[in-house]
């Protein structure tokens, strides 16, 4: 069983563009489409596609548009009343899978409501063999929320307690490897972006051109206490640094049609196989194959294992100093 924490859902309205994107125009979509969402609902939802047993855990009321639409898709899920409306999204496409979000807030969540949220996790999670803390946090919850968590599941469940992978940004990221060793993730996925504003080291451009230097910077964060960093690089690929090696992998090139979710599908597809007893590189070969797949497909719509090519995935050793 993996559960997956979502702190801040979302319902994804996704509007596909027959052309570039018009700053100030008037332009006519060629299809639409709106989904239950979030990165810990993504990575969930492509887990299902599988068939792999999965618990989304989630504020939002009973006739929430985004509880409503989990219920409808058959995803199992826990949701907490709060009493107010979820957030929007909204993505534009373009034909050439160029992506434009804008996402919204979301609701306040005082303290009780993320004690009860924290409750929810601790109740489920007893046996399971991941956790997967993603996405933003709302208004109301503190930075360190993932951290403090983190220490909690493990403290209280001690042997029984899943292994911990968070993917996130900014300061919910930062204060996993902030708040003391027992808050670091066992797994952390970062884009080039996230990884280079949290080791604090090189630049974006600078990780997706070299997957050396990748491999090599987020060594630094298994220094940190990690056991392992998946780095994914968009369409350049994906490093996976362990205590025991380094890889990097690439898919052939795939015409992209929409990057929403290509993240979490890479996250899905890597908890997939290491849920089978994969070894580091073939989790790394199916989290690249996930993410190509749902570049691939429109809107929000995320693959299941079918749908992915792992033989075609091209896998290399790096050479990094051992932590």
């Amino acid at each position: 069983m993996i559960i997956t924490l979502t702190a801040n859902p979302s319902l994804d309205r996704t509007v596909e563009l027959p052309g570039s994107l018009i700053r100030g125009g008037v332009q006519r979509a060629v299809a639409a489409s709106q989904q239950a969402a979030g990165k810990g609902v993504n990575v969930s939802r492509a887990l299902a596609a599988s068939g792999v047993a999965n618990l989304a855990i989630l504020p939002g009321d009973p006739e929430d548009p985004v509880i409503t639409g989990l219920r409808q898709d058959g995803l199992a899920y826990v949701g907490l009343p709060i009493g107010q409306a979820l957030r929007s999204n909204i993505t534009l496409t373009e034909p050439d899978g160029t992506t434009t979000k804008i996402n919204e807030p979301g609701p306040h969540l005082d303290r009780s409501r993320q004690e009860e949220l924290a409750a929810a996790v601790l109740a489920k999670c007893d046996g399971a063999a991941w956790l997967v803390l993603a996405g933003s946090l709302p208004p109301g919850v503190p930075a360190d929320f993932y951290a403090r968590l983190t220490v909690r599941v493990r403290e209280e469940l001690g042997s029984a307690a899943p292994r911990i992978a968070v993917d996130s940004s900014g300061e919910p990221l930062r204060q996993a490897f902030a708040a003391g060793p027992a808050a670091v993730p066992d797994l952390v996925k970062p884009n080039a972006e996230e990884l280079a504003e949290l080791a604090g080291v090189h630049s974006e451009a600078a990780l997706e051109a070299d997957p050396e230097l990748t491999a090599q910077t987020a060594a630094l964060l298994l220094d940190k206490g990690a056991e392992a960093v998946l780095a994914t690089l968009g369409s350049k690929g994906a490093v996976l640094v362990t205590r025991e090696g380094a890889w990097y992998a690439t898919h052939p090139p795939v015409s992209a049609r929409s990057t929403v979710g290509a993240g979490d599908s890479s996250l899905a597809g890597y908890l997939l196989a290491h849920s089978s007893g994969a070894a580091a590189a073939d989790c790394l070969r199916q989290a690249v194959a996930h993410g190509a797949a749902a570049a691939a497909l429109p809107g929000t719509t995320l693959p299941a294992l079918s749908q992915t090519t792992p033989d075609a995935v091209v896998v290399s050793s790096l050479s990094v100093p051992a932590p």
